[in-house]
């Protein structure tokens, strides 16, 4: 049988071991490798030998990367089983890499569905929804990430939601109440609120408009649309205004007014019995 004849630490990696039989060189192999199996100068080495230390190695290479691919942040099973695969290593590999490693601690997955909804809820505007979606995409079991969610509970929900349709309507400030309420609540069904918090948190949103303000707005939109239909004039023009500003979700009294005060394209003012 071969005999190692030399064993050498490799240069660029002092943890892996160049393995010599006979005179030449054979194999390398990580140093929890050479401890397990005892790998010392003039140790007698046969096929299976090799096979069966070559195969542990190719473990250790996978428990390796995947503690590297850990250290960042924690990770869902299926993340660091995905990696190994991209990476190549064999699936008996992968699923004896994925063993070690919940053997170690390294993986658990109802820890990590937790802390991701923590996340989540403190560092974004997702609602569950979204973040279920998430952990599924992640490949976290139903039962675990319906315990995670638990975290979430209805009123923290409603308070996240609340404070982001605050921030929507500051944005969608200048459009009609109408139009602003459908906006607020689309961010927020695209944001994975259910639409029982839609309702809390609409019904805790202060966005009523009093008529000036909506007037403000009104003339705001108006604007934009002169530009575009002002090739058209009198009855055509009107209709064209109106729908403009109805799709905007103006009351059509507003609209009305501004059409009166505003004439019909080409300076006219519109009698106010028309």
């Amino acid at each position: 049988m071969p005999v190692i004849t030399k064993i050498s630490v490799q240069k660029n990696n002092k943890e892996r071991y160049n393995i010599f039989l006979d005179g030449k060189y054979r194999f390398s192999v990580d140093e929890e490798v050479l401890a397990r199996y005892q790998l010392l100068k003039g140790k007698e080495l046969d096929e299976l030998d090799i096979e069966a230390i070559l195969a542990e190695d190719d473990i250790r290479k996978g428990v390796n990367t995947a503690i590297r691919f850990l250290s960042y942040r924690m990770r869902s099973e299926k993340e660091v089983r995905d990696d190994l695969i991209k990476k190549e290593f064999a699936p008996e590999v992968v699923r004896s890499v994925i063993s070690k490693l919940y053997e170690m601690q390294y993986l658990d997955d109802a820890e990590f569905a937790a802390s991701f909804v923590r996340t989540q809820m403190n560092t974004t505007h997702k609602g569950p929804v979204v973040i279920e979606r998430e952990l599924q995409q992640k490949g976290i079991p139903p039962e675990l990430i319906e315990k995670a969610l638990e975290i979430f509970d209805a009123d923290q929900q409603v308070e996240h939601a609340l404070v982001l349709a605050e921030k929507l309507s500051r944005q969608h400030a200048r459009l009609s109440e109408k139009l602003l309420k459908q906006k607020v609540k689309q961010g927020l069904t695209v944001k994975g609120y259910p639409p029982e918090v839609i309702s809390a948190a609409m019904a805790a949103l202060h966005v009523e408009k009093d008529e000036e303000a909506e007037w403000e707005a009104l003339l705001q939109h108006a604007e934009k649309a002169k530009r575009k239909y002002g090739k058209f004039s009198g009855s055509a023009y009107r209709q064209k205004m109106k729908q403009f500003l109805y799709r905007k979700g103006f009351p059509v009294d507003l609209i009305d007014r501004y059409l009166r005060e505003e004439g019909d394209g080409d300076g006219k003012k519109i009698q106010s019995n028309e």
